[in-house]
């Protein structure tokens, strides 16, 4: 009778584990490719809603046909798009289409690291890196990461594309849809970075791509052009 008892718990605890949906999975993803967006090929190659199930996601990316950009914090969807007198829309729903995408996993996030003060990418990079080193994040492999506090000034802009336009370039891109400029705004930013992903899902001259949220009641979200500021406080995959 025991070893009849202990064969029944252990096909429970069998049953159960194959019947677990969406295991954590903190390896970086993506969809598409930068490179695909600017020769032209605007179509769709991830739908949202397959991803909707997937706990604590964290994800990037441009909408099919670049009608808009996809923020996705801790399993929230934050897509944004382009309304009447360049008003940014959000929508918190998973039923949108990627031509680009870039997303992970992250059920915890270190405690607090403090950024020093910077004022381009490039310094931010390096320090990113550098964190990242000490903390035992592998940098040859993309990783995710989180930045919180008040910006000095933050460049963003949604895209919206013409359509029909062929013609793309990096500046086209930032000036098609809503843009601005915030300044002395608490955010939330996403962000990837990759050494390896050049073209891919980071742009040619950096290896970072980050989106953002605003931390107030009217929410904009979208695309990170540049970002200057300091006391903002890094977060890292826990490892």
């Amino acid at each position: 009778m025991r070893n009849h008892n202990l064969y029944i718990l252990l096909l429970a605890i069998t049953l159960i584990s194959c019947g677990e949906k969406n295991p954590m999975n903190s390896t970086v993803k993506h969809r598409g490719a930068l490179m695909n967006l600017m020769s032209g090929n605007l179509e769709a190659t991830a739908s949202l809603d397959s991803l909707e199930t997937l706990p604590h996601l964290y994800a990037l990316g441009a909408l099919e046909h670049l009608e808009g950009e996809i923020q996705i914090f801790d399993g929230t969807s934050y897509v944004s798009k382009t309304g009447a007198d360049q008003h940014v829309n959000i929508m918190s729903d998973f039923n949108h289409k990627a031509a680009l995408l870039v997303y992970a996993q992250v059920e915890q996030w270190n405690n607090e690291i403090a950024l020093e003060s910077f004022n381009d990418h490039k310094n931010l990079e390096k320090q990113i890196k550098d964190h990242a080193i000490q903390k035992g994040v592998d940098i040859t492999q993309p990783f995710p990461f989180l930045i919180k506090g008040t910006v000095s000034n933050l460049n963003w802009h949604v895209i919206q594309w013409p359509a029909g336009d062929m013609v793309h370039s990096h500046k086209k891109h930032r000036e098609s849809g809503a843009h601005g400029v915030l300044e002395n705004e608490e955010v939330e930013i996403l962000g990837f970075y990759s050494e390896k992903h050049k073209a891919v899902f980071t742009h040619h001259t950096t290896f970072l791509h980050m989106h953002f949220k605003t931390e107030n009641k009217s929410i904009i979200a979208g695309h990170v052009d540049g970002v200057t500021g300091e006391n903002l406080t890094l977060y890292l995959p826990q490892l």
